[in-house]
């Protein structure tokens, strides 16, 4: 690799590869409104907040971490308010009172908080405007979920920014990763400049995994995966996963590392992994570097998805795992590409409703395809150019998973709102 796109790569994990508590959508909410509440330095009176559709659908049915089980776009307004940290970001509320949790609910009954669609060019879109007593503050996020793009006090702007472009300018430029150079940057990177971001992923990641299977979590799935079909490593990879979901999904208090601005995601494209370098008694080395090939495979396809979108980003996770699992096992680079291609061939049709409990499941599933898409190869099968997406050339069969998603599901992902909102 060029030194140039080395070092892009490095950047690009340490962009992507950070700690969140709860589902990122309610957090970043959450952060908007503390930052807000900061700018504003007044008693609060009212607030007017306005989000883009594809929040409205990830805020709805999830439960906001460190509320007492509040879920929607209020809760996680008020729980940035009264208990936010806007220095820890997306970990904005992971430090809570008992007395915070209460005076969450009270700040819910007595403020009044209009809630309004916001028409956006951004899928991920987030404006918190707050009356108080003597001045009022407007913070708008937009593009992805900490990228602050308009500041403005008593109608005096502080800070702006285009919101389309920002997005761009503010992160490393993605259009650089190619499945090609991911192999060959896993092959050769220095661990040490990424080894605390992958360490840190595999000890947060598993703990919450962990959890979920140890206790009554959301519907269960990673539960119900090793009941079923028991401890078998294709099955203990899936599940793993679906765990952490479970946990999350449904409250859970422990920070996760993301993946592409979601921890669904970040788990999906770690837990497997680990899971089955633990099963083949792999060195740490190895591991690490199979990590790199799941989490930048990942953010490759996400792409050209974006943040959010009607198709589903487990299915991204998930074959980015399996690319991870095929390296890990030995796995060069046409073991990649035909586990890539398989996988995406087989689940490229799962749509995202929005973060809840069920998000277990489409990770599970997800899982499996990259499972099965790289067991496909080894067997000398595969899914060929022509039939359905695939078209002969990784990028190409990406790339039209891309196209499909960011702009051929827009009318469905507008669709789905609409149901979810009836």
């Amino acid at each position: 690799m060029e030194a140039k796109n080395y070092q892009h790569y490095i950047q690009i994990l340490k962009e992507e590869l950070v700690p969140a508590m709860g589902c990122t959508e309610p957090i970043a909410l959450a952060y908007c409104a503390s930052k807000c509440r900061d700018v504003l330095n007044d008693e609060i009176i009212k607030a007017h907040v306005q989000v883009s559709g594809n929040i409205i659908k990830n805020v709805k049915s999830v439960v906001v971490p460190n509320t007492g089980g509040l879920k929607g776009i209020a809760s996680s307004i008020a729980a940035g308010i009264v208990a936010g940290k806007t220095e820890k970001v997306l970990e904005v509320i992971a430090e809570v009172s008992e007395q915070q949790k209460q005076k969450m609910h009270e700040w819910l009954q007595h403020i009044p908080i209009d809630i309004s669609p916001l028409e956006s060019e951004c899928a991920l879109d987030i404006c918190v405007e707050l009356i108080g007593k003597e001045h009022q503050a407007k913070v708008r996020i937009a593009g992805f979920h900490t990228n602050i793009v308009f500041i403005e006090r008593d109608h005096d702007v502080v800070f702006e920014m285009g919101v389309v472009a920002s997005a761009d300018q503010s992160l490393t430029d993605r259009s650089l990763l190619n499945i090609h150079d991911i192999y060959e940057f896993a092959n050769n990177v220095e661990l040490d400049q990424v080894k605390d971001l992958l360490q840190r992923q595999i000890d947060y990641n598993f703990a919450i995994a962990t959890e979920g299977l140890n206790h009554h979590w959301g519907a269960c799935v990673g539960q119900t995966i090793l009941k079923t079909y028991g401890d078998d490593v294709k099955f203990k990879a899936k599940a793993y996963a679906a765990a952490g979901s479970d946990a999350r999904m449904s409250g859970c208090e422990m920070p996760v590392i993301i993946n592409s601005g979601s921890g669904n995601q970040g788990m999906t494209a770690s837990l497997p992994v680990i899971v089955y370098a633990r099963e083949f008694k792999k060195t740490e080395e190895e591991l690490y570097r199979a990590l790199i090939v799941s989490n930048l495979c990942t953010i490759h396809q996400k792409t050209g998805i974006g943040r959010l979108s009607a198709y589903c980003g487990a299915v991204s996770a998930g074959i980015g795992a399996g690319c991870g699992i095929a390296y890990l096992l030995g796995g060069d680079y046409e073991a990649i590409c035909h586990t890539m291609v398989n996988g995406l061939a087989i689940v490229s049709g799962i749509i995202c409703d929005g973060a809840k409990p069920s998000c277990a499941g489409k990770i599970a599933a997800s899982v499996d395809a990259g499972i099965l898409g790289y067991y496909m190869y080894k067997n000398g099968c595969e899914f060929k150019d022509g039939e359905g997406l695939v078209l002969k050339g990784v990028e190409n069969t990406i790339r039209n998973i891309g196209e499909l998603s960011r702009d051929g599901m827009k009318e469905t992902d507008k669709e789905i709102i609409k149901l979810m909102c009836r």
